[in-house]
């Protein structure tokens, strides 16, 4: 068994078992909806912080990798803006409409893009994942947060039957939007020259693992097979959307600007990633429907896993390139 094939393990102990461990603690009513929901905030404001900083510390911007970030916002800005012209107009109910437009713009890059780009590629295709899934999570906290509570707060109003009133400081100042200020304390210690110590880096090794529980287990918490199972058919749609359109369209625009095999090998990963546990937590946060979100998330993460991946894992491992 080679390093990528031994490395496979992750998939297992990152994703599998908090997801596994989640829905158990739920199914035996073992933790309760306020720990779940400060584990939740905990992964948002404290670890995503903390990942942000050290990851903008080191952040490499050479010529080639200034590319990435363009891809980290066109990983969302595509599919929401394909999804909100087609598909989402079917969702009527605006806690329904929101929480499909948070399945399709944020794709699970961090965690299992992370995990499969490294499975593949080591550190240097995990590095990749981070670059790209880092300019994800400024999207998340500065247009996906504000969305989202754009759709909760006009359904409350449309309930009420009053004139829909937003408050711009809780929609864009609120603690969710925290790991802003690490990527920018991290840029500011990288410009000035101020090497990040060896003992953060194993630390910032470490966290991405805990990141990946603090995030994954309250999504097994949230799992009801039950409820989503009457919206598996209402979110088929993201399918194409998620693993057609999108793909092509990123994998055609890198192309034209890089020829590094791991490089481009990542971006395909990447683009093929399933919704984002980010999707289902948003939709938690922002009392949207999180069984839509659930279902989306469970039906795109099983084709994923199944039947995308080991296509391009077998893909590589037999020689071919990109």
């Amino acid at each position: 068994m080679d390093a990528a094939q031994l490395r496979i393990l992750f998939v297992f102990t990152d994703l599998v078992l908090p997801l596994a461990l989640g829905y158990y603690l739920h199914q035996k009513h073992i933790i309760s909806n306020e720990v779940c929901n400060k584990l939740i905030r905990f992964n948002i404001i404290i670890v995503c912080t903390i990942l942000s900083l050290l990851s903008f510390w080191v952040l490499p911007l050479s010529p080639e990798l200034l590319w990435l970030p363009a891809f980290g916002f066109i990983y969302v800005l595509l599919p929401g803006l394909v999804g909100a012209l087609t598909f989402a107009r079917r969702h009527k109910n605006l806690l329904d409409r929101g929480a499909y437009l948070m399945s399709a713009m944020l794709s699970n890059i961090g965690t299992l893009g992370g995990l499969c780009a490294f499975i593949l590629y080591n550190e240097i295709g995990f590095a990749y994942a981070q670059i790209v899934g880092t300019f994800q999570n400024i999207l998340l906290v500065l247009l996906c947060f504000p969305l989202a509570q754009y759709y909760q707060t006009k359904h409350a109003a449309a309930q009420k039957k009053t004139r829909i009133h937003f408050n711009l400081r809780e929609m864009f100042l609120t603690w969710n939007q925290l790991s802003v200020l690490g990527m920018l304390l991290g840029i500011l210690l990288h410009a000035t020259g101020i090497e990040r110590p060896a003992l953060l880096g194993q630390f910032f090794q470490s966290l991405v693992h805990i990141g990946a529980w603090t995030a994954l287990l309250p999504v097994g918490y949230l799992v009801d097979f039950k409820r989503a199972r009457l919206y598996y058919r209402r979110v088929l749609d993201l399918i194409p959307l998620r693993f057609l359109i999108v793909p092509a369209a990123i994998y055609g625009i890198a192309r034209t600007l890089f020829t590094d095999q791991i490089l481009l090998g990542t971006i395909l990963i990447l683009a093929t990633a399933p919704t984002a546990i980010n999707a289902v937590l948003t939709s938690r946060l922002y009392k949207l429907n999180v069984d839509l979100a659930v279902a989306s998330f469970l039906t795109t993460t099983i084709i994923f896993l199944f039947l995308i991946f080991p296509a391009i894992f077998f893909y590589v491992q037999t020689g071919h390139s990109f």
